[in-house]
């Protein structure tokens, strides 16, 4: 050991026992040499590596190496305890790792009594010797002194326990020491210090080994660990300790993953990816339609074997009997929608790159061209110098309307661009926005991309997906339904939708035109609209802006007139006709009774906006709700746990922007708890009504929200990128009953828009399944929790499109 540096400090003291004692403290200082060998032996042995018989192999293979470089003398008594005890905590990694191999072993041994007091101290002097060799001598000496009887840590721990046993048993410990280190002379010097040198290769050689067992442990528990093992053995042989970057991994005794995935995970992700891409393998869908293909309103081999278009038979669903599973291209220059308000203006033209309506309908101000944009300025042909001027002038004609108040659930008839719908927001009021498929290209396209609600739909041979007596106002402006012929046909179902006492505004030329045709069509709307006994409010003047003028007509809320009629024409509908029955039910030429008992829905308005979203139906007091209470117990329990699930989960918990959400869908409404919550912000949520669960949507639009039936099974009414977030609740575990799973996902990724979110709560078997299906497209998944069962996952779709293309044969023209 490098004693030798020490043999001045206390010269005085020593030059006046040095004479007589040479002898003895030569035969002193060949055993505390001794000694220091047998501390690095303790050191191998207590950083022996599992299996146990290659580590004390290596010890007693290097303990036969020190062996052979001194005179052979009596070893330590205590040399086998200690070789027991260190083996008892074998290959751990201490706490103050830092302070070099001689610690370690005083930390593995602290309060055992194992070491005595010298030992201890010699070792102590050996490590800070390492520590200060770049100082001076006298600055090392002094430091090795102070360190020698005061070291920190655990070793300054054990020392303290050693002294207490007796003071006087240290003060000669310390009076030995110090005749030790006078006594010994140049030559003894330079021979300790040749044999420091040695045991400071062993133990630097040990301090790899402990980092080589620590990073064989920490990589059980975190593969993914930086490690410094190369550092360490690229230091010179006289550099005891790492350098502080390496120390500070050396004291992590127990390891955590931080920014770095475990091996562990990335193999389970990677087996999960391939298992995906080996079940799940998705095309590019080839139709004529491209980028805008809706399967069931592009099935262009139906509709040339139809009989007949004459009723607009072409423009309705003819949904394929198997639902594609391809994915649908985007279109090129594709980018992420303007958000909303600005989006009401301008959309991007490359998000639906169509001119001609621009073309035809550019000069009523519909829709412009205007450089990478496309633009609206006016909104539609009945108000060319904006939409809400037309909008205030309604209620200024026909002041019960009272916008936001008594009237919010409003039916646009053959929409246009939907600005109607567009700035109704603005009134606090929300209209269900429909128009036929490329009637005029891209109509509901333009207003979808708008951020505004609407589906495609035509009013032709079936019924419209909504309920009986939803709507407190039907509008159409120049929407071109012929509504008087056939007995009134198209205008009855206005009349199954609209809700008792609600409006039908009518804004076309038969009204402010002279012309033969228009006064003809006024003669016949005329006596029409009396038989259904709805009353002619109010027929305006033009209006001075925007030249046009509006009627408007209001349905009865008694059955009176219908049985005071000299002609039963149109005729009432049989008690056996339920006119909430909607899902490709056929017209019928009849009226329905308005409902008069005080209990049945349809006999009251309901309350005003807002008061009518948190307050349940008065008409549900004698039913029994969804989940088994009473219908009032039901609304109220849903209402307030999609507050709560909504306030501290979705808004907060899934990293979710809100602000760039706008088109929403609930995908399995219910009483429309999900919507509710999300009333204070700037969005609207399509709530639907899967045909095969309990009809809800009339409590829907009770609430003052919007929505309509649907069949999972198929294809919906929608343009493809139509919305920025889905939600569904508990719905793909009942569908995966009866429908292909594979098409519902293919579905949800055709109307979801790229960067889109999608919210799924069902079983933990369904979700898992989901999520593997998910993956395979590429989709990030943003959260994924489960708890007794039960799962929640919010995914977010990516741009990605397979490169492999599927021909829809029944898509082609």
């Amino acid at each position: 050991m490098a004693l030798g540096k020490y043999s001045r400090v206390d010269n005085n003291n020593n030059n006046n026992n040095r004479k007589s004692s040479s002898s003895y403290c030569s035969t002193v200082t060949i055993v505390v040499f001794v000694g220091l060998c047998l501390v690095g032996i303790w050191m191998l042995t207590s950083s022996s590596v599992v299996p146990v018989q290659t580590g004390n192999g290596s010890a007693e293979e290097k303990k036969n190496q020190v062996e052979d470089q001194v005179t052979p003398v009596s070893s330590d008594n205590n040399d086998s305890s200690n070789t027991s005890d260190f083996e008892d905590n074998r290959g751990d990694l201490p706490d103050d790792a830092t302070k070099g191999d001689a610690n370690v072993s005083l930390a593995e041994n602290d309060g055992k009594g194992n070491l005595n007091t010298q030992e201890n101290q010699d070792n102590t002097e050996e490590t800070k010797m390492a520590e200060s060799k770049k100082d001076d001598e006298q600055s090392a000496s002094e430091g090795g002194e102070k360190s020698g009887d005061n070291s920190g840590g655990q070793g300054d721990s054990l020392e303290n326990s050693d002294d207490k046993k007796s003071d006087s048993d240290e003060n000669d410990k310390k009076s030995e020491e110090n005749n030790e280190k006078s006594d010994l002379d140049d030559g003894d010097k330079k021979q300790d210090e040749s044999s420091s040198e040695t045991n400071g290769d062993q133990a630097d050689n040990q301090i790899e080994e402990m980092v080589d067992q620590n990073d064989n442990k920490e990589l059980e528990k975190s593969p993914d660990e930086p490690k410094d093992d190369g550092q360490l053995k690229n230091q010179s042989s006289n550099e005891v300790f790492p350098s502080g970057a390496q120390s500070e991994l050396l004291n992590e005794t127990v390891t955590q993953t931080g920014s770095f995935s475990t091996q562990a995970t990335e193999s389970k992700v990677e087996k999960e990816t391939q298992l995906s891409s080996k079940k799940y393998s998705w095309k590019l869908c080839n139709s004529t339609a491209g980028p805008d293909y809706i399967p069931c309103l592009d099935n262009l081999e139906a509709i040339r074997h139809l009989p007949s278009t004459k009723h607009y038979e072409h423009r309705e669903r003819h949904c394929p009997e198997e639902p594609p599973t391809c994915l649908v291209p985007l279109p090129e220059g594709y980018k992420r929608p303007i958000e909303w308000p600005k989006s009401r203006e301008k959309i991007w033209y490359y998000n639906v790159p169509h001119t001609k309506l621009a073309q035809i309908k550019g000069h009523q101000n519909w829709v412009k061209v205007t450089g990478e944009y496309l633009t609206f300025p006016g909104g539609g042909t009945q108000f060319k110098h904006g939409a809400l001027h037309y909008i205030d002038f309604i209620e200024e004609s026909v002041p019960d309307v009272a916008w936001g108040k008594r009237s919010r659930v409003v039916l646009d008839v053959g929409c246009g661009v939907a600005s109607f719908g567009g700035f109704l927001f603005d009134r606090s009021v929300v209209a269900m926005s429909f128009a036929p498929k490329d009637e005029h290209e891209a109509q509901v396209q333009f207003a979808l991309e708008r951020g505004i609600p609407a589906v495609s739909a035509v009013m032709g041979t079936k019924r419209l997906p909504y309920p009986g007596r939803v709507f407190d106002i039907v509008h159409c402006a120049r929407c071109r339904v012929p509504w008087h012929i056939e007995g009134g046909k198209l205008l009855l179902e206005l009349n199954r939708v609209l809700r008792p006492g609600g409006f039908f505004l009518w804004s076309a030329t038969p009204i402010y035109q002279d012309k033969t045709e228009d006064v003809e069509i006024w003669e016949a709307m005329v006596e029409l609209t009396k038989s259904m006994c709805w009353e002619l409010v109010n027929k305006t003047s033009k209006d001075a802006v925007n030249g046009v003028a509006v009627a408007a007509f209001r349905k009865p809320t008694s059955n009176d007139c219908y049985e005071q009629r000299s002609k039963q024409e149109p005729p009432v509908c049989p008690e056996s006709d339920d006119p909430n029955a909607a899902w490709n039910v056929p017209l019928q030429t009849c009226m329905h009774k308005v409902p008069v008992d005080a209990s049945e829905r349809g006999s009251q308005w309901p309350d005003r906006w807002p008061e009518r979203l948190e307050k349940a139906p008065y008409w549900l007091s004698s039913q029994v709700g969804v989940y088994g209470k009473a219908a009032p117990e039901d609304f109220a329990a849903d209402n307030e746990h999609w507050k709560r699930v909504v306030t501290k989960s979705y808004l907060n918990g899934m990293g979710i922007s809100w602000s760039s959400v706008r088109n929403v869908m609930d995908m399995n409404a219910v009483y429309g708890g999900f919507a509710a919550a999300l009333k204070d912000l700037s969005l609207w949520v399509m709530n639907v009504v899967p045909i095969d669960s309990p009809d809800t949507l009339p409590i829907i639009y009770e609430r003052g929200l919007f929505g309509m039936y649907h069949d999972w099974c198929e294809s919906f009414s929608t343009y493809p990128r139509s919305y920025d977030l889905l939600h569904a609740d508990h719905l793909f575990s009942k569908l995966n009953k009866r429908c292909n799973l594979v098409a519902i996902v293919a579905e949800v990724d055709r109307i979801l828009r790229p960067e889109g979110k999608l919210i799924v709560r069902d079983n933990v078997e369904t979700i898992n399944e989901l999520e593997n299906m998910l993956k395979s497209m590429q989709w990030e998944v943003r959260m994924t929790y489960s708890k007794d069962k039960e799962g929640l996952l919010c995914v977010q779709k990516s741009m990605w499109r397979p490169k492999e293309v599927e021909t829809i044969k029944y898509a082609i023209a």
